[in-house]
């Protein structure tokens, strides 16, 4: 379990926050994380979900370079 969290200082963040959890907890899919639960905790969104190795995906992508053509395959899968 990996544990994503998230501080709620604005309205916006807000709103930033229950969208990825309805797409997180609709979404069926081997290619995205499953969403397990969330939590309100001192004012911070705690959003409880699958544990991937390896990092997140922002790490990965910034750890290399990729022509155009190919992240458009990263982005498409």
């Amino acid at each position: 379990v990996a544990v994503k969290k998230m501080t709620l200082q604005d309205e916006m963040s807000e709103e930033l926050a229950v969208n990825e959890i309805v797409v997180m907890r609709d979404s069926r899919n081997p290619n995205i994380v499953t969403y397990l639960d969330s939590y309100l905790v001192d004012g911070e969104l705690w959003l409880a979900m699958e544990f991937m190795d390896g990092g997140t995906l922002s790490d990965v992508l910034g750890a290399v370079y990729l022509e155009e053509g190919q992240i458009g395959a990263v982005s498409r899968e």
